[in-house]
């Protein structure tokens, strides 16, 4: 009997440190997540603002677009870390999805 519950105790003791080190990484993400729009909506009131108070458009273009590139990079990242262990195509897709998005952003730019 005492032998059972000390193998029962050491089995609450190993879900328990594996159910820690995943909340540590999903509160990780939940934290680089949360600053991340706390920065972009700092970048983008300030846009708003110099557009209110009629700045030149090239400002606030340039924040507008440093606050979108803040968050594909993040966005990129995390993926990345999904799609690492996957399968070649998983890899081929992120690539290719990556690729269009980045062409969505310059396209634009160099058009107007």
């Amino acid at each position: 009997m005492a032998t059972k519950k000390t193998s029962s105790k050491s089995t609450k003791t190993t879900k328990s440190s594996s159910s820690n080190s995943s909340k540590k990484t999903v509160w990780g993400l939940n934290k680089i997540s949360f600053w991340t729009i706390v920065a972009v909506t700092f970048l983008l009131a300030v846009s708003l603002i110099l557009s209110a108070c009629k700045v030149s458009s090239l400002a606030v273009n340039i924040l507008q677009g440093i606050a979108l590139a803040v968050m594909i990079v993040i966005v990129a990242i995390l993926a990345w870390k999904y799609v690492r262990p996957k399968q070649m195509v998983w890899k081929v897709l992120y690539a290719i999805c990556l690729l269009i998005v980045i062409a969505g952003i310059i396209v634009p730019l160099v058009m107007g």
